[in-house]
């Protein structure tokens, strides 16, 4: 029988059923498998991003706006900030998540380029992003190999 007074038990555990009351979907990434039909669905453990579920959300969040558009901000959300500071780097990711990627798209009535905003998350609807918290989840980076206790993800515009 486990150990009643292990952070799993005091702390994990807890938490996690917190957030499934909150409505969040929880997975538990110990024992992962990968590819498109993954735990996860990324490729590897060095896969922070979850890109198969972020560029769909932002598609629907942002339906009028190109390709490109949404691509661009997808390259910008999984940008290494490993060279910034944590705090420099969770700032710039926290504005980008409030305010939106700035992005430039091609401007049809005008010609050339001008300057939209993808949004990131339903600000004006919380119920319609997709909030998913997993435990135990792997993340491999060039110098260390991590596996925080809980990880969180907010996709934006995900109908529930």
């Amino acid at each position: 029988m486990p150990h009643a007074y292990t952070e799993d038990q005091l702390v994990e555990q807890p938490a996690i059923g917190l957030f499934a009351e909150l409505g969040w979907t929880t997975v538990s990434a110990l024992e992962e498998t990968f590819g498109a039909t993954g735990t996860l669905l990324r490729e590897t453990k060095s896969d922070v991003v979850l890109v198969p579920r972020l560029r769909p959300a932002l598609e629907r969040l942002n339906p009028n706006l190109p390709v490109d558009a949404i691509n661009s901000t997808v390259n910008e959300l999984s940008r290494d900030r490993s060279a910034m500071s944590l705090a420099a780097a969770n700032r710039e990711v926290w504005e980008l998540l409030r305010d939106g990627v700035k992005v430039a798209v091609a401007d049809r009535e005008r010609g050339g380029l001008k300057s939209e905003r993808v949004r990131v998350v339903d600000w004006d609807n919380p119920p319609a992003n997709d909030f998913l918290l997993m435990s135990q989840m792997t993340i491999r980076g060039e110098l260390y190999t991590c596996r925080p206790s809980l990880h969180a993800s907010i996709c934006s515009g995900i109908p529930r």
